[in-house]
């Protein structure tokens, strides 16, 4: 990398892959695909979203690395994959590129629990209607994403509901000015947008090290893309189980929009609200995230881990998202036991 994308050091920074490769899409566009754990493991993919990279998964591989195979990607213009052609940012391509991934790093016949977060979340969607979705997922994690209505339902600007704040979160979505440089005022003002009121000073320098090293056109047009975004349709014909995640506090896509997918999903496999966290909820509560795909694999793929090494990554989080299978009435909430981990895992503990 040329430029600082993200911390180099904590446990937000990124580990070392095992392997790094390049998916080529449909349309020939090279995606950046890096891969971590043992190489025999069951594999979960996951996909980051709008202004975020692999970077952003730095906790939850490091959660989910010692046992599972973790395969996460540069979504096209993030990162280290390139924008691609003019005219290629739809929400078709999101799911053309994950299946150029999928092709990439599975074996024939092989599949994986994939995680999105926020546009990757919406990339899961989009794919909703594909044949490959249901060949290679066993299941899939929904996390912090809506299916539409992002610009009226967003809460980032401090204005009543309405035409005026609408247009004035429409025009952040699609801006193209600079973001950067890293402040004491860019963080104190991209904080509270994007994370919970408890969020640490390494997980909001994190998050606006990722967020900032965005590039202005990838940033602007995708954002136009959320900006008109209807996947409703889609969700409810997702092939196989499918698990929601969400803050309580998130205000970039508030925990109504995460409610409403879970009852246009055919199948879910539960819904995990993490109370007091914010958009980010894979760098607030990584191992609460870490625990609901770890749930994934355990109850729908086949080969998962078992016995102490299960058990040991529940108690880890304190039970957080640890009754989030099919069946859990409600699903679950997390709270000040997640804030104890958080400050453990920060003092290196």
């Amino acid at each position: 990398m040329t430029r600082l994308m993200h911390v180099t050091s904590g446990p937000y920074a990124p580990p070392t892959p095992r392997r790094e490769l390049t998916a080529a899409s449909a349309d020939g566009t090279p995606l950046y695909v890096e891969e971590h754990g043992p190489k025999d493991a069951p594999a979960v993919v996951l996909a980051h979203g709008w202004c975020c990279s692999t970077a952003f998964w730095a906790p939850v591989v490091r959660q989910l690395a010692p046992d599972h195979r973790v395969i996460a990607y540069d979504q096209r213009g993030h990162g280290r994959s390139p924008e691609g052609s003019h005219g290629s940012y739809h929400t078709a391509t999101l799911a053309d590129d994950l299946g150029a991934v999928l092709d990439a790093v599975l074996a024939p016949g092989e599949k994986a629990v994939i995680g999105g977060h926020s546009m990757g979340g919406m990339t899961l969607m989009a794919a909703a209607g594909r044949p490959y979705l249901r060949e290679r997922a066993a299941a899939v994690m929904l996390c912090s994403t809506g299916s539409a209505q992002l610009v009226p339902e967003s809460r980032v600007v401090p204005l009543r509901a309405g035409s005026l704040r609408s247009a004035v979160q429409r025009a952040l979505l699609v801006s193209r000015l600079p973001m950067g440089p890293v402040t004491p005022l860019s963080k104190k003002v991209l904080g509270p947008a994007i994370l919970g009121r408890g969020a640490t000073p390494a997980q909001i320098e994190a998050s606006a090290r990722i967020v900032f090293a965005t590039p202005r056109k990838a940033r602007g047009v995708w954002g136009r893309v959320l900006a008109t975004l209807d996947l409703d349709a889609d969700v409810a014909r997702m092939p196989v189980p499918a698990a929601v995640v969400h803050g309580s506090a998130d205000r970039l896509t508030p925990v109504r929009l995460a409610r409403k997918i879970e009852g246009l999903l055919p199948e879910s496999a539960g819904f995990t609200e993490l109370a007091g966290l914010g958009h980010m909820t894979p760098i607030e509560a990584p191992y609460a995230v870490a625990e609901v795909l770890r749930g994934l694999v355990r109850d729908h793929l086949a080969g998962a881990p078992e016995g102490a090494q299960a058990e040991d990554a529940a108690d880890a989080t304190g039970g957080a998202a640890g009754e989030t299978g099919a069946g859990a009435p409600g699903g679950t909430t997390a709270g000040p036991a997640a804030a104890a981990a958080v400050e453990k895992e920060e003092a290196g503990a």
